[in-house]
């Protein structure tokens, strides 16, 4: 049952739901000690006995706190309260890339912008050994000012990345062969297929998107 306006969670107040999916829930809410918006993903109280799931919102928040940078969304907090489980995540204002383009072929100049913000953050992720796994128009918010990449929900650790042409190396979270991760429109065929992914994989749902 999605959260009512003015519930609580510690010092955030829920204002208004933002979407939902296999991986919770996520609201708009305000951080009332510094009086700023934020966006707060929930796993909620049905979902938090399920381990992978917890794991998961656990390797979201780790990833996302890895990363610094202007294309990739900010971590402010993480918290568990009444057996729910929470990621307090920057809030950001715009459009999905995806509903951009329902509206409409855009301009040359501003695709080419969004997806040189888009590399960076991914080039910046990929530096630090994290693949997203999950690119797509739907993971991509367009500001007034700025491109952010969201939703690390399944992303994977490696522990480095090897030549070109090698995989990488062994991933902090296993999942399990043939599993598939990820939405089928931007898998690479090697991760339609289950088997094991490097930063290409990433790559590849980029130029797809």
């Amino acid at each position: 049952m999605p959260l009512p306006p003015g519930t609580r969670l510690g010092p955030y107040e829920i204002v208004a739901p933002l979407g939902a999916g296999g991986m919770g829930e996520v609201y708009r809410a305000t951080d009332t000690r510094l009086d700023r918006t934020v966006a707060i993903k929930v796993l909620p109280e049905h979902l938090s006995h399920k381990g992978d799931l917890r794991q998961r919102l656990e390797q979201e928040a780790r990833a996302i706190s890895r990363l610094a940078h202007p294309n990739v969304c900010t971590l402010h907090d993480i918290g568990h309260q009444s057996g729910m489980d929470f990621l307090v995540l920057e809030f950001v204002e715009g459009n999905t890339l995806r509903q951009l383009l329902t509206a409409g072929a855009l301009p040359m100049r501003k695709i080419i912008g969004i997806a040189a913000c888009v590399a960076d953050g991914l080039a910046n992720a990929h530096e630090a050994g994290i693949i997203h796994r999950d690119l797509k128009p739907e993971n991509v918010m367009v500001t007034a000012d700025s491109v952010k990449i969201l939703d690390f929900g399944l992303a994977k650790f490696t522990t480095g990345f090897a030549e070109m042409g090698d995989p990488c190396t062994t991933a902090v979270f296993q999942t399990q062969p043939g599993m598939l991760m990820g939405t089928i429109d931007y898998m690479s065929p090697e991760q339609a297929n289950g088997h094991a992914v490097d930063f290409r994989s990433d790559q590849f749902a980029f130029g797809l998107m």
